[in-house]
């Protein structure tokens, strides 16, 4: 009886947070390890599955990724168009799952394999909840001492015109297990201290790592004000379903 080898894929429990679409042949770990370790000092660890060479783990200090490089056809069926991609090939990094005290920096780790990956490939990434693609020159690299929030989860606008209001949001905290946030802005106003409050309220999130409740209020350490969770919908401003929380600012 013939033992058929189980296709390797990204688990279940730990969605891919980037693909990462090129031409030509995949990069050896060997490869990845030496640019990582050249890029952020390492040591990075990258063992290939023996019964599966396309999957990967890949090791820095407690922070582990997995990659799958190339996914196979099956899993990638549709997605090059969907992407608008002409590469042949696709491959995907998805962090381990983590104590929400450590999201952050397992987030960053991820990051910075899919910027080697990108640049090793001379592919593009594409950040599956941001809806960013991402070719070489793009990434912002940070020293690893550094966790920019703006970097994981930018802050994105809409008119809501059945309401005749602006809607701005987050798009990137689901990334750490927690649900994006909005804001709502009358015509006219400016927007920049309501983009400054959400980043900042973001950041605080990623630290706790859970949604608040409707009702509960946070303080915002960094701008010295307190926000309220005044209501908790979902929406899909990228094509995905999301959960969102509204917040508003404390008088």
């Amino acid at each position: 009886m013939r033992i058929r080898k189980k296709t390797p894929k990204p688990s279940a429990r730990r969605p891919p947070l980037y693909f990462v679409g090129y031409r030509g042949t995949v990069p050896a770990p060997e490869e990845l390890k030496a640019w990582y370790d050249h890029e952020y000092g390492g040591p990075l660890t990258v063992r290939a599955d023996e019964q599966a060479t396309e999957s990967w783990s890949a090791v820095h200090g407690p922070w582990t990724s997995h990659i799958v490089i190339p996914l196979p056809a099956t899993h990638i069926a549709g997605l090059k168009e969907q992407l608008a991609w002409e590469h042949e090939h696709v491959g995907a990094v998805a962090p381990s799952l983590m104590p929400p005290r450590d999201m952050p920096d397992t987030i960053l780790f991820a990051a910075r394999l899919a910027r080697g990956l990108t640049f090793l490939t001379q592919g593009t990434a594409y950040d599956i909840t941001t809806n960013q693609y991402l070719n070489p020159s793009d990434w912002q690299d940070r020293p690893l001492t550094h966790f920019i929030v703006g970097d994981h989860i930018p802050i994105m606008q809409n008119e809501d015109e059945q309401n005749h209001r602006s809607w701005c949001y987050t798009l990137g905290l689901s990334k750490f297990g927690v649900d994006e946030l909005e804001m709502f802005l009358a015509p006219g106003l400016p927007d920049q201290p309501i983009r400054d409050l959400l980043s900042a309220t973001a950041d605080e999130l990623t630290r706790v790592g859970q949604s608040p409740k409707v009702g509960s209020q946070i303080l915002v350490g960094t701008l010295d004000q307190t926000v309220v969770i005044a209501n908790h919908r979902t929406a899909a401003p990228a094509g995905r379903m999301l959960s969102f929380r509204e917040i508003r600012l404390v008088p």
